[in-house]
């Protein structure tokens, strides 16, 4: 069973963010980077199925060179080897460009099943696995919480509302987004950090996929939320005066 998980290196959690003089993206210069969270439940689904059904784990990550030990991270894990993208600066990608990137890496793969985060923790979309999905034809399904192998199928549970879940069986090749919370996050060991020196890691560019390269979308100018207040008192007796309060929270501040 071959497995392709996607990762993405983002800003450390912790990291003090601070906005960039060209005011178009944050500093980076000093800041410390992670894998995405969602993506580590993601590789987690992934190395699971791997022990249990066999085949491999393939991480894949788009980003500029220091996304590499991000790859290196998930080869320590367990992954066989990594796919690297590399790409200076992979934040002028919206989903749908991030998508076709990913899609024409993973075209001669042909992969039993894709996993990718539910979301990323900078930008957020939430839309680059079902539309990699789509791009490549796939069955897919999203905030899964867990993932059992059929015979020739895969059975998924998501995650809906108010505590209900949807237990569903899809064909393979498929795509799963992981939902956070999938399952405990494992530590990568000692002989697994040495065993990833010498794991492959295939570096890939746009030009040589054959994607354009030219940026998807434009970050004009980004900035922090202003902070105003403003005080209104409301005149009348106290019952008038409450009935306004109620209705200026519920369908101004959207509070209540």
């Amino acid at each position: 069973m071959k497995i392709i998980v996607a990762i993405k290196q983002v800003p450390s959690r912790d990291a003090q963010l601070k906005i960039a003089g060209s005011q178009r993206w944050i500093e980076e210069e000093d800041l410390a980077y992670e894998i995405n969270e969602p993506d580590a439940y993601a590789l987690e689904a992934g190395l699971q199925l791997q022990e249990k059904n066999g085949g491999e784990v393939v991480a894949l990550s788009l980003g500029p060179a220091r996304s590499a030990q991000t790859i290196r991270e998930a080869l320590a894990k367990g992954a066989a080897r990594g796919i690297h993208i590399e790409e200076d600066d992979p934040g002028a990608f919206d989903a749908l460009g991030t998508a076709r990137l990913l899609a024409a890496a993973v075209a001669n793969e042909k992969p039993d099943l894709i996993l990718t985060g539910l979301q990323s923790d900078d930008l957020g979309y939430g839309q680059t696995g079902v539309i990699l999905a789509e791009l490549l034809g796939l069955a897919h399904a999203t905030i899964i919480m867990q993932v059992e192998k059929l015979d020739g199928s895969i059975r998924v549970k998501r995650e809906l509302e108010d505590g209900w879940f949807q237990h569903v069986e899809m064909p393979l090749p498929a795509l799963l987004t992981i939902q956070s919370g999938f399952s405990k996050l494992r530590y990568a060991t000692l002989m697994g950090i040495k065993k990833a020196k010498s794991k492959e890691i295939r570096r890939l560019t746009a030009a040589g996929l054959g994607v354009s390269s030219k940026p998807s979308i434009l970050l004009d100018r980004l900035y922090l939320p202003e902070r105003t207040k403003h005080t209104q008192l409301f005149e009348g007796p106290p019952k008038e005066a409450a009935q306004k309060l109620v209705e200026k929270l519920k369908f101004e501040a959207r509070v209540l």
